[in-house]
């Protein structure tokens, strides 16, 4: 079992959005939000005023303690406002990928029951014809007079395991389900990760990672309110804008993930930018290769350090400490304060050595209360002694600093988006020339993975069509970039896929290439 070198600090019994928004009245004329390609402003003061009018707001509308609301919208300043004035009159926020198509967002409202929407108006077609799928009473964009309420919202009494969020993960297998996550859980990431180094009142920080995704829902919209510091929104990522805005605003920390990082290491764009205000690179969501960590820092010189985490983990259970001394190359440093981990045999499950190769479990404070309404994969992820399986494949020192070397579980990764294999599997299987398929993860150096579908054909039918016909009905990160047609899908006696045969056979190739 290993721990890291931070002392465990004391997690208080605080409602999310008492902790997030202590300090913010306080705070003022600061600027807590601003909105990138426009440069409007949310101050601090304004923020906190908004979020108590939109739960009053809610409370009016008559939502009730742990009633689903549903989020559907870009990163704009006014999304910590919905959020957090739904979490205040009670309510609990299921997030969604504003790139959802309809029929995948009333998919997630129906299985979170959510009773409100709430979107932006470039998104109000889909969001009313996702709510009217899924049975949601009622669809409001951001900027709707109904979400704004008169007076002081009515005093609702939050218990620290109340769920908060419900934001939704592949986990290590199949279909998203809703992690839920409580007051009590985020409350503790919020403290482990800010004992453990996260910045301060004076940062300066550009929010591309899009706050319906824990990592930015955690370490940048609620953390950054926390401290203190000054959060410029991107909606979506445009690697132009966010040089842009890095230089404008003189950011100080930049939160990132592979894909960018190598953007930033070797786009000619990045020739002749003043990024000299970076302090410091924190890279998350999926792994980096030690190649591309040197390249980056031969390239924009501050500081980088990397972390470990998952939607069912709160956000963060490993992160690299910022002193120089203390950062390992290739590893994405030891457990966080109050968090244990182990590594064990695949096989056997038993421990393993420091040093030798197994499945990460991490336990903590942090870690889920399950998968909502769904106990089977609940009880396959996290054990009877709070345990949790990460899925993910990896190594530790003898001082605990984790290496991550591969992934157990099917997911892949684009951009740091996750794809669910079985999702486009179903999909392909309703073409009626399609007999079987398979999806796997494809190694790509810009989107270090992308989805490769493997199919089975009963009649005539060009790959184009077939990768146009699933385009057609996804989010653009769930789009399959690749597909060979084989004679036959490999399956275990089950019945079950043998991604890994695909995985290996697909290694094989990208290695002779």
């Amino acid at each position: 079992m290993f721990r890291g070198p931070w002392p465990d600090v004391e997690i208080p019994e605080t409602p999310l959005h008492e902790l997030v928004l202590e300090r913010a009245a306080a705070l003022g004329e600061k600027p807590a939000f601003i909105e990138g390609p426009t440069g409007r402003v949310l101050t601090y003061a304004a923020l906190a005023e908004a979020v108590r009018r939109t739960a009053a707001g809610f409370a009016a509308l008559g939502l009730r303690k742990g009633e689903v609301v549903g989020l559907y919208a870009p990163n704009v300043p006014e999304y910590p406002v919905v959020f957090y004035g739904a979490v205040s009159a009670g309510g609990v926020v299921t997030t969604a990928n504003p790139l959802y198509t309809a029929p995948e967002l009333a998919r997630q409202l129906s299985d979170a029951g959510a009773r409100f929407l709430v979107t932006v108006p470039a998104l109000l077609d889909q969001a009313r014809e996702a709510a009217a799928e899924a049975g949601v009473e009622a669809v409001f964009t951001m900027d709707d007079p109904a979400l704004r309420g008169d007076g002081d919202p009515p005093t609702v009494e939050i218990d620290p395991d109340d769920l908060v969020a419900l934001p939704y993960s592949s986990g290590t297998t199949g279909l998203p389900k809703g992690a839920m996550l409580t007051h009590r859980s985020l409350v503790a990431n919020l403290c482990q990760v800010d004992a453990a180094g996260s910045g301060s009142e004076r940062d300066i920080v550009v929010a591309f990672l899009p706050f319906f995704h824990i990592y930015g829902l955690l370490l940048l919209m609620s953390l950054g309110i926390r401290l203190g510091l000054t959060t410029v929104t991107m909606p979506r990522f445009d690697l132009e804008q966010y040089l842009d805005l890095l230089e404008q605003h003189r950011s100080t920390r930049a939160y990132i993930v592979p894909p960018v990082a190598l953007a930033l290491a070797k786009h000619p764009a990045v020739e002749g930018r003043d990024l000299s205000s970076l302090e410091l690179a924190f890279c998350g969501a999926a792994p980096m290769s030690d190649e591309l960590e040197e390249a980056f820092l031969a390239r924009i010189g501050c500081p980088l350090v990397q972390g470990f985490g998952m939607t069912e983990l709160s956000g963060v259970s490993h992160r690299t400490p910022e002193e120089a001394s203390r950062r390992r190359k290739g590893s994405v440093g030891p457990p966080i304060p109050n968090t244990e981990c182990r590594i064990v045999d695949l096989e056997n499950g038993n421990d393993v050595a420091a040093g030798e190769i197994g499945e990460v479990l991490i336990r903590g404070p942090q870690v889920m209360r399950g998968y909502l309404g769904n106990p089977e994969a609940t009880a396959a992820t996290i054990d009877g002694d709070g345990w949790l399986r990460t899925g993910d494949i990896g190594r530790c020192d003898t001082d605990g600093y984790l290496y991550v070397v591969d992934r157990l579980k099917e997911l892949i990764k684009y951009k740091a988006f996750q794809v669910a294999p079985a999702e486009l599997e179903a999909l392909l299987l309703t073409h009626p020339a399609v007999a079987d398929a398979a999806v796997i993860p494809s190694p790509d150096d810009e989107a270090g993975e992308v989805p490769k579908a493997f199919v089975v054909l009963r009649a005539q039918a060009a790959e184009d069509e077939l990768m146009a016909f699933v385009a057609e009905r996804v989010a653009p990160h769930k789009r399959i970039r690749k597909l060979e047609v084989v004679e036959e899908i490999p399956k275990s006696a089950s019945g079950k896929i043998l991604r890994r045969v695909l995985v290996e056979r697909e290694r094989s190739s990208a290695t002779r290439a």
